[in-house]
């Protein structure tokens, strides 16, 4: 037990740090270590792959908190996006964590290591939005952040991987849908805590300190190391160029892309 808790803090202090930087990355990463932990803890097979969903996403509350303060004092969150994003995130994300909890682990594992490949593929290509594109208007946003959140419920994610190139092929600056993207964190958390607890409630053989399909204790540690390491990573995304470093963390999704095609089978 003191084991998994000293891996999660390391993995919770480097996967805040990413998700601050990047704007991307942090729960797509959380869900594969905690599965491999949970596994090595012995939990339910039927049952590790939903709780590392629910407890990956749920960080994601304190990550988005802490980095998006450090966006905000930028001036790099575009809250006029926010808004109406938002709202769609959360339900989006309330209605796939349900959906998420019917389906057998092996078809979540499947759908995360297509998805977090095919998007972390997407990391290394350089297109640029074409001039002519705006920012559409509340309705379609909304629509858009349900769309992000459901695909997150299904990933443990907080939505960047998808919300940042949204915003950018809509022209919003590189910084500001880093900014923007943390701050749709938080409702898109919200959305998969809430849904995820009520899905687990009538589940057996969940490990003790469970609330629904959350585990407390990997809650807390990821949580305590990312508040402290999402700030300082967002701030830094503000006096470097990062798409080197994309890159490089591009290449460490694929791998675990294939870990988790390899739980499926």
């Amino acid at each position: 037990m003191l084991l998994m808790m000293a891996a999660l803090l390391v993995i919770g202090a480097f996967t805040g740090f990413m998700a601050g930087l990047l704007g991307v990355g942090g729960g797509m990463m959380l869900t594969p270590f905690m599965t491999f932990l949970f596994v090595s803890a012995g939990f339910p097979e039927e049952l590790v792959i939903k709780m590392a969903l629910a407890t990956s996403l749920t960080t994601i509350l304190f990550t988005s908190v802490t980095s998006v303060r450090a966006h905000h004092q930028s001036g790099k969150v575009r809250w006029d996006i926010v808004k109406p994003m938002g709202v769609g995130a959360f339900w989006g994300t309330f209605i796939g964590a349900n959906f998420a909890s019917a389906l057998k682990s092996e078809w979540l594992a499947i759908f995360f290591a297509v998805f977090v490949g095919y998007s972390a593929i997407n990391m290394f290509r350089t297109a640029k939005p074409k001039p002519s594109r705006e920012v559409p208007g509340a309705a379609s946003l909304a629509a858009v952040g349900s769309g992000v959140g459901f695909i997150s419920s299904l990933l443990g994610a907080g939505g960047g991987f998808l919300s940042t190139p949204f915003m950018v092929w809509c022209n919003v600056s590189i910084h500001q849908a880093i900014g923007t993207s943390a701050a749709l964190g938080f409702p898109i958390a919200a959305g998969g805590l809430i849904g995820y607890v009520i899905a687990g409630l009538s589940v057996e053989h969940l490990p003790a300190w469970s609330v629904g399909y959350i585990y407390l204790p990997a809650l807390a540690a990821c949580a305590l190391a990312s508040l402290i390491t999402a700030p300082i990573g967002a701030r830094t995304s503000h006096r470097m160029n990062v798409g080197f470093l994309k890159r490089v963390f591009a290449l460490l999704l694929l791998t675990l892309a294939v870990y988790m095609a390899s739980r499926a089978f």
